[in-house]
């Protein structure tokens, strides 16, 4: 007779969630309604996470700090959010240690991570197992950018090599300008990370976002979403980390989904275990779709932010089972399954973001009904009472059968909730209503 109480044993696990923002919030969510999460911890985490399970002041790249909590805790699992320490190396730092050998960790090696890391790495990357994507040149002195942007049209696409927290991209109309751009970046704009930067051909067409989880050799695709980046209303003004972003996204049809996976996503995947590459996490395509055509903008080595707050909600499958079909090896036979409604999320910013923000005011929350959810980014609680902590505050999600019911009720709640120089747009998705 088999052992019903060491099968229950085996499916609970402890985790370890690492990061703070809406994406953070958004996994934690699901990981609480988790049947096989038996104790869930996240480091930071936010106000909304303090809900789903127990924060940790931890920093997301004090690896040492972290593999004394995992053995003191008796973690099992270790799911990295955001993009720097999978960039450190810390897949790698886990795999290197025999008292951590046991622990499943849920992200690409650094080498993997590249992808994400460096820009250079990701054209050549896409060069090699023909991805389609701009034209591109590196460099390293304002002589050789100066050369090539000479040779593109307006406008130009400059892009700093390494992390630059989401501000290392600059498009500019002015070739002058550009040059200008160029060496600033050059001399260390965004310090190390744009020693060397790529310069790209600007592609036009509209942009939507794709989602895979891989072993390095299998995959599965998840919705695909559509983020509105800069901050103004009718995409004005500077570029931010995300205001709001939908799911599914209309002008994804089955052939252009076809040429996805055939051009992009089986080549990518294929690649990586060709030049073998361990990458056993999210792979976050940022596509522009060309007059029918998808061609890559950017990977990411992990969810995107805030897609992640329209594509987990509508996903049925539990995380954890997903995750340990990755690192155990049979992802192949899992099933992504999603609802059928529609997802849109509004993100409510501090008074003067992406530049200057104020922090610490207080939030005052509103019921969110039965068709939303608040998601935290940005949030601490302070002596009880939740608070403004960052740039992006408050992401709101909700349903609805059409992409208009799902923003307008994102909207009544936004406009319900109180804080010093609160600011969202209301125009996410509209792009999208004559799809």
């Amino acid at each position: 007779m088999p052992d019903v109480g060491a099968d229950l044993q085996f499916s609970l696990m402890n985790v370890l969630l690492l990061g703070g923002g809406g994406r953070e919030h958004t996994f934690a969510h699901k990981l609480a309604q988790d049947p096989d999460c038996s104790r869930l911890f996240i480091a930071p985490g936010n106000a909304g996470t303090a809900a789903c399970g127990s924060n940790v002041d931890l920093s997301v790249t004090d690896f040492p700090a972290i593999k004394a909590f995992v053995l003191a805790n008796q973690i099992d699992m270790v799911i990295v959010g955001p993009e720097e320490p999978l960039v450190r190396g810390i897949v790698d730092w886990f795999a290197a240690d025999s008292a951590l050998a046991e622990v499943q960790v849920v992200g690409p090696s650094a080498a993997g991570a590249q992808l994400e890391g460096s820009k250079a790495f990701a054209k050549k990357f896409m060069a090699r197992h023909q991805i389609p994507t701009a034209q591109y040149r590196e460099v390293t002195t304002p002589e050789e950018g100066m050369a090539f942007l000479q040779t593109l049209r307006p406008p130009y696409v400059l892009k700093a090599d390494g992390l630059a927290a989401g501000k290392g991209v600059l498009i500019l109309d002015d070739l002058e300008e550009a040059g200008a751009a160029l060496t600033t970046m050059l001399e260390g704009q965004f310090g190390d990370a744009s020693r060397r930067v790529v310069i790209e051909e600007f592609l036009s067409g509209i942009e939507f976002s794709v989602f895979v989880l891989t072993d390095g050799n299998t995959y599965k695709i998840l919705p695909e979403a559509k983020d509105y980046k800069r901050v103004g209303e009718g995409d004005t003004g500077l570029n931010t980390g995300g205001m709001g972003a939908v799911s599914p996204v209309p002008f994804v049809t089955p052939e252009l989904w076809k040429k996805v996976e055939d051009q992009i996503i089986r080549p990518t995947v294929a690649g990586l275990s060709a030049e073998q590459i361990d990458y056993k996490g999210f792979i976050f395509f940022g596509l522009i779709n060309v007059e029918g055509n998808p061609m890559v903008i950017e990977y990411n080595c992990r969810m995107g932010d805030p897609e992640t707050e329209v594509v987990f909600p509508r996903m049925k499958n539990h995380l954890i089972r997903l995750f340990r079909d990755l690192v155990s090896g049979t992802l192949q036979d899992a099933v992504i399954e999603t609802i059928p409604e529609v997802a849109a999320t509004v993100m409510l910013t501090a008074g003067g973001y992406p530049e200057a923000y104020r922090k610490g005011d207080l939030i005052q929350l509103a019921p969110a009904g039965p068709n939303s959810l608040y998601l935290h980014a940005g949030t601490k609680q302070t002596n009880g009472n939740i608070v403004t902590n960052g740039g992006r505050v408050l992401a709101i999600t909700s349903f609805g059968m059409t992409i208009g019911e799902a923003v307008q009720r994102s909207l009544e709640v936004a406009d319900q909730v109180q804080f010093e120089g609160k600011y969202y747009r209301r125009d996410i998705g509209r792009d999208l209503l004559a799809e």
